[in-house]
């Protein structure tokens, strides 16, 4: 039995289409569904809040949207990241953010946050490719249950959170584990562990 491809559609079909409060997002123009569950949501719900706090405590013009999209130029794709930070002051430079809460330029996203789940090729791979192509200064990738490839997080593999941060428009890599204290780029001040991550 041969099973037909799936009919590839443009972002703004897509961004146009997009139920609200569904997670969806456009990989060079194939729909796919996203469906976090249990764990994931409590490590997003963590990190949400000590991010928030950090905002407030520093007086940024931060925020993360509850549903918002990353569109990557020139392709149709859209991601709808885990946790995507926003500054605020830049918004009113996104032509897409009135009409169908997207952004695409790296100065109006100071960290995106991607939580593993079975499809971690996406994380580690297309997505690394493309935030980087946008200029997105940070990229954390929390693989709380050692998902990703042994070339990633090593052998054996173990929960890794892996922090990609823009360096000369490349993306370097610093991994934390346990009880490392994981040093952001971004938000100097940020106290937080790979073990306080992961049993959140």
């Amino acid at each position: 039995m041969v099973q037909a491809l799936p009919e590839l559609i443009t972002f703004s079909e897509f961004a146009e289409w997009k139920p609200d409060g569904e997670n969806y997002e456009l990989h060079n123009g194939v729909i796919k569904e996203m469906q976090p569950r249990g764990k994931h949501e409590e490590i997003v719900g963590f990190l949400a809040t000590e991010f928030t706090l950090e905002f407030r405590r520093l007086h940024l013009p931060y925020f993360i949207p509850k549903q918002a999209l990353v569109k990557v130029a020139a392709q149709e794709t859209g991601y709808s990241p885990d946790i995507l930070v926003l500054n605020r002051d830049n918004l009113a430079n996104e032509p897409l953010w009135e009409k169908y809460s997207t952004v695409q330029n790296s100065v109006s996203i100071p960290l995106v946050i991607e939580i593993v789940s079975s499809n971690w090729r996406d994380d580690y791979l297309t997505k690394v490719r493309d935030y980087e192509e946008i200029g997105i200064k940070e990229y954390w990738i929390v693989d709380y249950r050692g998902l990703g490839g042994r070339r990633y997080i090593g052998n054996p593999k173990q929960p890794t959170i892996s922090l990609y941060s823009l360096v000369d428009d490349e993306y370097q890599v610093t991994q934390f584990r346990d009880k490392d204290k994981i040093v952001s780029p971004s938000f100097s001040e940020l106290n937080l562990t790979g073990d306080q991550v992961f049993q959140e």
